[in-house]
This record gives C-alpha cells, sequence and structure tokens, in this order.
C-alpha cells in the first residue's frame, strides 16, 4: 500500500496519467492526494477532474487558488461562463458539470493524516498557526462551501484584504484571510502580513519579506507539509515542508511523492514539449 502526493496539474491530463503509470498505482490499495490546482491552463481540465473524481476514496483532495476560482464562475450568468479560457468552458458546460463542480466544492482546504502525520494543503500555513489552528480555521471554511451560505462565499472570496489573519476577524473577512493564506500565499512579513505581487524564486523577493515557511518565530506546526502552488520555487524539501509544484503546466515537470515512506521518494514526468516554458505562477 503505497500513499502519493501529487504536485499542480492544471488540466495537464496527460502527464498526469503519465505519472500514475509511473508510480505503478494500484487503485485496489494505493491512495493519491493532490495539493491542489487540479484545473486551468492546460487544456485537460475536464479530463483531470473526470480522473481524480472516478478514484473515489483512493483519491484525497485539497482546493486550490484555481479550483476556487472555477467553482466562483461556475455560480455566474452563463454568459459570464462562456467568457472564461476554453479549458474551463469545457468543463462548465460539459454534461457532467453538476456532478463534478459540487464534487470540487466538497473538497477539503486542509487534510491531515494522523497516522503519517502530514499535513496537505495548496500554498502554505500562517506563521501563527499550529496543526490545530490550521484544520480548526480550514474547517470553518469547508463547512460554509459546504453549506446553504456556499454562493455568497463564492461572490466575495476574492480580494488582497485582509492580508493579515488574525483571530478577531469575522465573517466574510476571515474566510477570505482563511482562504488567502491556504490557497495562494508566499511571502509574508514577521507578522505574517502577506504579499501578494512577489511570485519569483526565493531571493528575488522585496526586503523585508520571507517565504513563509521561512519566517521567523514561525509557530511549530507539529507535522510534515505538503504543498504545491508555487512553480518559481519548484521542488523544496526543508524546514518540515516538502513543495512539490514544479510547474508541469510551463514546461516542467509533474511531480509525485511518496508520504509513506521513510525518506522522501521523489518521482516526476516531463511536461509535454507543446507545454510553454517559462517561470509561470500559480
Amino acid at each position: 500500500m503505497a500513499v502519493y502526493a501529487i504536485g499542480d496539474i492544471q488540466g495537464c491530463y496527460d502527464e498526469l496519467a503519465r505519472l500514475i503509470e509511473a508510480v505503478k498505482f494500484d487503485p485496489a490499495a494505493d491512495t493519491l492526494w493532490f495539493c491542489g490546482d487540479l484545473v486551468n491552463r492546460g487544456g485537460q481540465s475536464l479530463e483531470v477532474l473526470r480522473l481524480v473524481h472516478g478514484l473515489g476514496e483512493r483519491a484525497v483532495l485539497v482546493l486550490g487558488n484555481h479550483d476556487l476560482s472555477l467553482l466562483a464562475v461556475g455560480e455566474r450568468k452563463e454568459e459570464e461562463q462562456a467568457r472564461v479560457n476554453a479549458d474551463l468552458r469545457r468543463v462548465l458546460f460539459a454534461p457532467d458539470r453538476d456532478v463534478l463542480l459540487p464534487w470540487l466544492r466538497a473538497a477539503k482546504l486542509a487534510h491531515h493524516d494522523p497516522a503519517l502525520n502530514v499535513l496537505m494543503v495548496h500554498a502554505g500555513v500562517a506563521p501563527r498557526w499550529d496543526l490545530a489552528a490550521t484544520l480548526r480555521y480550514a474547517g470553518e471554511v469547508e463547512e460554509r462551501l459546504r453549506g446553504d451560505g456556499y454562493k455568497r462565499l463564492l461572490r466575495q472570496m476574492f480580494g488582497n484584504a485582509p492580508d493579515l489573519w488574525h483571530p478577531k476577524l469575522r465573517n466574510v473577512e476571515r474566510w477570505r484571510a482563511t482562504i488567502n493564506v491556504l490557497t495562494r500565499m508566499r511571502y509574508v512579513t514577521p507578522r505574517g502580513k502577506m504579499d501578494f505581487t512577489e511570485k519569483g524564486a526565493p531571493g528575488s523577493q522585496k526586503p523585508g519579506l520571507y517565504t513563509w515557511f521561512a519566517v521567523p518565530g514561525r509557530t511549530p506546526v507539529q507535522a510534515r507539509i505538503v504543498c504545491g502552488h508555487w512553480s518559481t520555487l519548484g521542488l523544496f524539501i526543508g524546514l518540515g515542508v516538502h513543495a512539490i509544484d514544479t510547474g508541469c503546466v510551463w514546461g516542467g515537470q509533474l511531480t509525485a511523492l511518496r508520504l509513506d515512506a521513510d525518506t522522501p521518494q521523489v518521482v516526476q514526468v516531463q511536461a509535454n514539449p507543446e507545454r510553454t516554458r517559462g517561470k509561470g505562477e500559480a
């Protein structure tokens, strides 16, 4: 029995199929974790959603910013849905969209496996959050997304403010800040204030900013963290973090990391030649 986490797919179905074959996935015994951003830009988002949905209980998924964006667009008027890119239109106007979108909306924002002691999120964990706080705050948003108020949340979740999570935040500001932490964060100040303009590799950021996992005084999470979101960071294993977005949609690789091994085991497949190679951004 093996457990693999897979980085940002972003509609790269062909590479996902090759990666699943490369890890010798056994659907009767193995489990695949997906770090979010299943969709957008790769041209095969519909196929990716169908494949992951078809895995049933053998798949564990957390939502990424692109997945949330798809869900938000899916609640708009049909003429607005028709104006998004062709990759997402194929999902929005697919005959099984009313199966796929509610299934996606029911996914988690943070997943913790106590036996493996691995926490999976899409982007990161706020510098002052421990494991319990991360799961609690993610759970607040998950409950909202699965409940009657999901349409309002999907309309109001966009925006860079608040850029600092605080326990006194309430309602939509609290949920938006939590979403920004878990699905958009890269760089923060020592206080934990998020900067959404800096998207390059570490060392390229403005003075006074730190990667979210290396900010001074960060609260220990007490679990291994697996995440994606940051293609310019690339494969990074250190400081208790396993970042596995290696920019497949930008011509890089699609990465799987075995989670139930004593030491990190990485399996990668190269992006199809037609993918645009570049720095990219998640």
